[in-house]
């Protein structure tokens, strides 16, 4: 059957799944799945689509793409937040590391609520 086998799984960050709902809203009616998904990628998305690249291109000298992408979702601003996202990681950065991470996250401006 067509379409019934993935052939690439790859993360994308909220606001590029913003992006993806926002066009498509203007050609087709939402379901309300995706409705509940637009209005969480929505409360989620904290950087413009354009920094959020940006972000995970700096992020990924220090983690992998799927972290970096995780951690320019949530763009935390301390240690603590940063420790609980490499939790479950094998491969967490040193505490030297996760201090440049904050160092990057934080010249990046979090959007208020629209």
């Amino acid at each position: 059957m067509i379409g019934k086998k993935t052939l690439e799984s790859k993360p994308i960050p909220a606001a590029k799944v913003r992006e993806i709902f926002d066009e498509f809203k203007e050609k087709h009616e939402l379901s309300y799945e995706q409705n509940l998904t637009l209005e969480h990628v929505t409360s989620l998305n904290k950087l413009s689509l354009e920094d959020t690249e940006k972000l995970i291109e700096e992020l990924e000298a220090y983690v992998d793409y799927k972290v970096a992408v995780r951690v320019a979702d949530i763009v935390p601003r301390d240690m603590a937040d940063l420790r609980l996202i490499f939790a479950k990681e094998r491969n967490a950065p040193s505490n030297d590391e996760m201090k440049e991470i904050l160092e990057i996250l934080e010249k990046y401006e979090i959007k208020e609520d629209e």
